[in-house]
């Protein structure tokens, strides 16, 4: 699924803890293995953001505000990160891209690194979770929920009870505090 929004806070939110467990709940599954699947009108159109934080506010009205910057500075941070292990510079080689405003190209330096490189996906590396993913996403974690004035340690079912009443209070069916 992609979700075209030009900024680190909304990336750092849909990658954070509480919209995971959101996305698991009210997406679907399908396959053998009952694999899960993101449903944009499902998971994400209904997803509560943070107050102020909501993909129908554009990024520049809140980027000065605190909780954004922080959310954005973590999401730099698991995104750089990730992009350190799934491409590190003793692998690959970037090539400047021929069409103007296009990233570089990230080519394997030769074919035993390109063997390397197909090991390095992103399912792979959270299948491994090593310490230093599961800091960065506690950081992440707790950035989005001070956002929306939670703690950082709420249990799952805590979590989406907390989410469901935001989520029926924005929608005029009950009232929240926090909405």
């Amino acid at each position: 699924m992609v979700i075209a929004r030009e900024n680190d806070t909304t990336f750092g939110v849909v990658n954070f803890k509480m919209h995971h467990i959101w996305a698991m709940r009210t997406g679907a599954s399908h396959g053998a293995g009952n694999d899960p699947r993101y449903i944009l009108s499902r998971t994400f159109e209904s997803f509560p953001f943070p107050k102020g934080l909501m993909p129908d506010i554009r990024a520049e009205a809140y980027a000065d505000h605190p909780h954004a910057q922080r959310i954005a500075a973590a999401a730099r941070r698991l995104n750089e990160l990730r992009e350190n292990w799934l491409n590190p510079s003793d692998l690959v080689v970037r090539v400047p891209e021929v069409v103007p405003g296009y990233p570089d190209r990230i080519l394997p330096k030769d074919e035993e690194c390109a063997k390397e490189l197909k090991k390095r996906t992103l399912t792979n590396l959270y299948n491994q979770r090593p310490a230093w993913l599961d800091n960065v996403h506690r950081e992440l974690d707790a950035a989005v929920a001070a956002a929306y004035g939670w703690p950082a340690d709420l249990s799952d079912d805590e979590i989406l009870a907390r989410l469901f009443e935001l989520n029926q209070a924005r929608a005029g069916r009950f009232p929240a505090a926090a909405a």
